[in-house]
């Protein structure tokens, strides 16, 4: 299922024949990748609505639906802004109601070994990008682009297959939940036990009123000083890991590297994100480094980030392809700790509310990083200033964490050392 999401960063290989075929710049055609990850960022909290008032079947069943027609859509585009709603907003709302539900479905299967499970579940991006580069690529040689996005969409309506598979194991949960509710019923007040029998999953009664006090529920998080802090490096992260992958492949072109060669690159990216996404995963799961999941995290965004920064010192395949397989493993590394950080920060019963609001918060900076990246390149006629800001931006999002996280732990020795120890008994 991860494997037909990861779709959008195929995008980059349609980048050339787009441009070629309706005559536009850099910065024009970067608009569609760009609404493709916008679209599917921004109505991701409506996917996690959608699955915490429905179903997460309900869900993925109904964008994988809106997802295939969008690419189906777009194999017939006469112009670029047909491609902005059609391959864009269309396709990329799909992914969204499909995104949200499914990595939050992991979190409710699993707890001792969190991260190897999204690790492991979150690798279908990597085996997708790996298998479906140089897919697409014969696919665009064999049928021109039009063909390739008309099978392409039959492809994708496969994930109404995978959303029918969705399980979810919280029904008795809830069910239990519900008849402690009501057996507390008489001991509570009118107003709150009214409103736990609203929200229930079991409860068909739907009014404003419950639908407020229940909204405010699932997002009370968002007001937490250690969400806040999180939700601002994600906006510099978003930024900076967008631009590599879709211009990677023209990128390759334009320093002499073949066709093929450069889907190579991205299918070589793809394989090694499923290594960094499993083998990172893992080990963050160890007794040893369990504690340390927020350092780790910052370390493989600091190294993603300083990846970018040597690419545009990179002019041929032979030294691509060591960029593609450290950046394809450290940003497999830190993409598998997202939902673990964020778990560890708003708890797990808030997760899938907590990551529609995470990747609706990359919506901006995905939609306007690749246009900048792609005017820059325009202006200036190479790669360098798009690659550089890429860069920084990713190893700014690492130094914010951990300036606050060095900040907490100079505050916490502080409190400790203000404590008597002599009173410490008399004070319990």
């Amino acid at each position: 299922m991860s494997a037909a999401l990861n779709l959008p960063w195929c995008i980059s290989i349609f980048f050339v024949e787009f441009q070629a075929y309706f005559g536009q710049d850099y910065s024009r055609t970067a608009w569609i990748h760009s609404i493709v990850d916008c679209s599917t960022m921004l109505f991701a909290p409506f996917g996690s609505y959608v699955s915490n008032h429905f179903s997460c079947q309900v869900g993925i069943i109904l964008g994988g639906l809106l997802a295939s027609t969008g690419l189906v859509l777009s194999s017939f585009a006469t112009s670029l802004e047909y491609l902005y709603l059609t391959l864009g907003v269309l396709t990329g709302l799909g992914f969204a109601l499909c995104y949200s539900p499914a990595i939050a479905m992991v979190g409710k299967y699993f707890d001792k070994r969190k991260a190897l499970a999204y690790g492991i579940a979150m690798s279908g991006s990597g085996i997708g990008t790996f298998i479906l580069a140089p897919v697409v690529q014969m696919l665009i040689e064999q049928y021109s682009w039009q063909g390739a996005l008309l099978i392409l969409g039959g492809f994708v309506s496969n994930l109404c297959v995978c959303g029918a598979l969705m399980r979810p194991i919280n029904v008795q949960e809830d069910f239990t939940q519900y008849q402690l509710n009501q057996d507390q019923i008489h001991d509570e007040s009118k107003n709150n036990s009214t409103h736990l029998m609203e929200c229930s999953p079991i409860s068909q009664e739907c009014t404003s009123k419950s639908l407020c006090f229940c909204s405010k529920q699932e997002y009370s998080f968002i007001l937490k000083p250690n969400f806040i802090i999180l939700a601002v490096s994600f906006l510099f992260l978003a930024y900076g890991c967008s631009p590599p992958f879709v211009y990677l492949v023209p990128y390759a072109l334009s320093v002499g590297v073949t066709h093929q060669e450069a889907a190579f690159l991205m299918s070589i990216l793809g394989v090694i994100d499923i290594i960094g996404n499993i083998t990172f995963g893992w080990l963050t799961d160890t007794r040893f480094l369990k504690k340390y999941r927020y350092t780790c995290y910052l370390i493989a965004v600091a190294l993603d980030g300083l990846c970018c920064l040597f690419l545009p010192i990179l002019r041929c395949f032979q030294l691509l392809v060591p960029f593609s397989i450290s950046f394809g493993y450290f940003d497999g590394a830190y993409v598998a700790l997202i939902p673990v950080v964020t778990g560890d920060v708003v708890g797990t019963s808030s997760l899938s509310s907590a990551l529609g609001v995470v990747f609706f918060l990359h919506a901006v900076p995905y939609l306007v990083s690749p246009p900048i990246a792609g005017l820059l390149v325009d202006v200036t006629g190479n790669y360098t200033a798009s690659f550089l800001i890429s860069g920084f931006s990713m190893i700014f999002c690492a130094l914010v964490l951990s300036f606050v996280k060095i900040i907490k732990k100079i505050k916490n020795k502080q409190l400790t050392l203000n404590v008597p120890t002599s009173d410490t008994r008399q004070e319990i």
